[in-house]
């Protein structure tokens, strides 16, 4: 995987659950020096490409302690089938799609852990590193998108002059601008505490939550300066604003960092 000779994807999410991980109903019960994987995932990235495949199934009985971690080596894999890929908002050049398994034997040895019903707590150990993960995407994203606006602003010419020295451009690149630093300033001050090794689960929640809550707005408004341009997406601007809106779902949705956080009150 280090050398991109081989891909790798983790087949986490369910038709029926997404954020609640404890709610997944593939299985993987024992037969013989094998497990027989039985479910489907939907979401999936690398699906497409991916020569391993990490599966959240169930090994035991109801809740987190039942979910265990199975890598299985898919290619030529009796049982498995990668489904339709996904037609997204955005984002299009990520691979997407749904995964099925019908009897799919996976030998034992391949589980993740010592023991089974170690999954849950496998996956969220690095959470926060990934909440934090897509809050420097966010971060990144709407800093680009501040500098596009920012020179198209000051080429771009209406009644005979540059939009840029119009006030509302002005006072709108003002503002993102300002929602920039102040982002990069909290995403910063996250890393250095994940760097210490002081990040908790909250602090990251936050990160992400807002992060790509701001980075949503900061877009969507320096799409405006582009004008009629910013609707086609052949235009860099069109597709970060696609791209952007998932950010605020995948990772756990917004709305459960917010419950993760009230929890730390």
């Amino acid at each position: 995987m280090a050398s991109g000779e081989l891909i790798g994807a983790i087949a986490m999410t369910e038709p029926s659950t997404g954020s609640d991980l404890q709610g997944i109903r593939t299985t993987a019960k024992r037969d013989g020096d094998h497990y027989v994987v039985n479910g489907s995932k939907t979401f999936i990235t690398n699906s497409s490409h991916a020569g391993l495949v990490l599966v959240a199934a169930r090994a035991g009985g109801a809740g987190a302690q039942g979910i265990s971690l199975i890598a299985a080596e898919v290619d030529g894999l009796n049982g498995f089938e990668r489904g339709r890929v996904l037609q997204k908002i955005g984002q299009h050049g990520q691979d997407t799609r749904e995964l099925a398994f019908t009897d799919m034997r996976v030998p034992l040895i391949n589980l993740l852990g010592e023991e089974e019903g170690h999954g849950f707590y496998q996956l969220i150990h690095q959470l926060p590193q990934e909440r934090l993960a897509i809050a420097v995407g966010a971060v990144g994203s709407a800093e680009k998108a501040v500098d596009l606006a920012v020179a198209y602003a000051k080429e771009r010419e209406a009644f005979g002059k540059p939009i840029g020295t119009f006030q509302n451009t002005r006072f709108t690149l003002a503002e993102v601008s300002t929602d920039m630093l102040a982002a990069r300033t909290f995403l910063d001050y996250c890393v250095g505490l994940h760097l210490d090794g002081r990040v908790d689960a909250a602090t990251a929640s936050r990160a992400k939550y807002w992060t790509t809550d701001v980075q949503c707005d900061v877009v969507d408004r320096c799409l405006q300066v582009f004008g009629g341009y910013s609707y086609m997406l052949e235009h860099p601007i069109a597709r970060m604003y696609a791209g952007a809106r998932v950010q605020k779902i995948y990772g756990g949705t917004n709305e459960i960092m917010k419950e993760l956080i009230s929890r730390s009150l």
